[in-house]
């Protein structure tokens, strides 16, 4: 019975204080009062319509206020309180309050001069959003965190001053605060969130400290005023897609050894890069990483990247030597399109497959050496590649190709388009080796290589496939066909010259 009366006189405490919790104006503000802890949050004029209509320009938080003999700290700025109030120019937000709540002043387009008492430890998500007349803002050193979006299109901003007391910079911080000109992130933050300076392009310098290990998706995205080098440091393990995205000044990238994964679009149309770094513990390239880095010149890919995305460095057109490490399995498809400048690739023994359109365009590819371990070839893997004039064929056991589609030719029909396309590299290959541990040779590999002189085959060789070198007149002399071969397919030498 006694447990019973003390849950019900419990009950009745919390009723009776959820009731004296209420809503007041006191001068210009109005506050919730927590009546339970004394506390007050300074909140809208009206919680229908969380806009502020009144004629204030000057809101001088006080420290405390004072209702029916009672007196109440005021600890915080509560959600959209002064939301899209246009006509407020200044703040000025005491020592005793502890968060700044979600679109408390987002939207303040007037807003000029905000003063942060020291012992803010959050700035909510779109704080201080669409804040476009703010200059500059500090940001005291007991906030440990900034939200999403809190100073987002605050274009009018030109400097920031992040403390060491911050560890997480929130999702779309600082995104389009185009006039910032340069920040200093903290030793103490770890995490850079999504975009979370994205579109700053007036942001001219970047030092990314040790203590960050992780670069959010988009977070310079489209900061073209950056420029010089960039290191990014080896405690950083991720880059994000998108991270560095048209970042058109910046000449040169080094990436720590610790960064596992580069994301898609990470250095996209970087066009002022002329060189990068890759740190050794990179285990994938994502798709279009580099791509459009128009400048770059070399690149020395590390054995630790096992897999080299889609169009991951297409149209790098300045790109005259790339060395594929052992370590690598696949090339995505276009991994290499538009490398105009590429004179000659060797694709290692750990490739097995190479993806679609790998090598299109790479119109200054005059040799290609495929690996022994290479299974699959994309089709219009060399289209375009006019200088061509030299391959070595490693491959043990490739996949046979279509009698319209080798590596080397392709005569393709798009229905959709009522369109036919078409690429012929064979005339112009003069020189074809085969490797000593070739096992078979492809049906319509060297077919329609008019121009080739001669072909040795190794002993290694069991099987040859039908029309593997269908129509190269051009050979002479003897061919020797070793006692390994146990099949031909059929047509396999037909039109052959003598």
């Amino acid at each position: 019975m006694k447990t019973k009366l003390f849950t019900l006189l419990l009950a009745v405490a919390a009723s009776v204080g959820t009731m004296l919790a209420e809503k007041v104006q006191i001068g210009d503000l109005y506050y919730n009062l927590d009546a339970t802890n004394h506390t007050a949050e300074v909140t809208s004029q009206n919680s229908s319509n969380p806009y502020w209509s009144t004629t204030i320009t000057t809101a001088n938080i006080p420290s405390s206020v004072e209702y029916n003999s009672v007196t109440y700290s005021v600890t915080s700025i509560g959600r959209r309180a002064f939301n899209y109030c246009s006509i407020l120019t200044s703040v000025t937000i005491p020592n005793s309050v502890v968060s700044i709540g979600d679109y408390a002043f987002s939207g303040c387009i007037g807003l000029t001069s905000v003063t942060i008492g020291n012992s803010v430890t959050s700035i909510g998500e779109d704080a201080f959003a669409w804040c476009s007349g703010l200059t500059s803002v500090t940001i005291p050193n007991s906030v440990t965190s900034i939200g999403g979006e809190a100073f987002q299109n605050c274009s009018g901003l030109t400097s920031i001053t992040i403390p060491y007391s911050v560890t997480s910079i929130g999702d779309y911080a600082f995104q389009n605060c185009s006039r910032l000109t340069s920040v200093t992130i903290p030793n103490s933050v770890t995490s850079i969130g999504d975009y979370a300076f994205a579109d700053c392009t007036g942001l001219t310098s970047l030092t990314i400290p040790n203590s960050v290990t992780s670069i959010g998706d988009g977070a310079f995205y489209g900061c073209t005023g950056l420029t010089g080098e960039l290191v990014i440091p080896n405690s950083v393990t991720s880059i994000g897609e998108d991270a560095f995205y048209e970042c058109t000044g910046l000449t040169s990238v080094t990436i720590g050894n610790s960064v596992t994964s580069i994301g898609d679009e990470a250095f996209y149309k970087c066009s002022g890069l002329t060189s990068v770094t890759i740190g050794n513990s990179v285990t994938s390239i994502g798709s279009r990483a580099f791509a459009g880095c128009s400048s770059l010149t070399s690149v020395t890919i590390p054995n630790s990247v096992t897999s080299i995305g889609s169009s991951a460095f297409s149209s790098c057109s300045s790109l005259t030597s790339v060395t594929i490490p052992n370590s690598v399995t696949s090339i995505g498809s276009s991994a290499f399109s538009g490398c105009s400048s590429l004179t000659s690739v060797t694709i290692p023994n750990s490739v097995t497959s190479i993806g679609y359109e790998a090598f299109q365009n790479c119109s200054g590819l005059t040799s290609v050496t495929i690996g022994n371990s290479v299974t699959s070839i994309g089709d219009w893997a060399f289209y375009n590649c006019t200088g061509l004039t030299s391959v070595v064929w490693n491959a043990k056991n490739c996949a046979d190709f279509a009698s319209n589609n080798t590596p080397f030719y392709a005569n393709y029909y798009d229905e959709e388009r009522n369109q036919n396309f078409r690429f012929d590299l064979r005339p112009q290959i003069t020189s074809f080796t085969f490797g000593n541990e070739v096992e078979h040779i492809p049906a319509n590999l060297c077919n329609g290589m008019s121009n080739l002189t001669s072909i040795e085959i190794p002993n290694s060789v069991t099987s040859i496939g039908e029309y593997a070198f269908y129509g190269c007149g051009g050979l002479t002399g003897e061919l020797v066909i070793p006692n390994s071969v146990t099949s031909i397919g059929e047509y396999a030498f037909y039109g052959c010259g003598g």
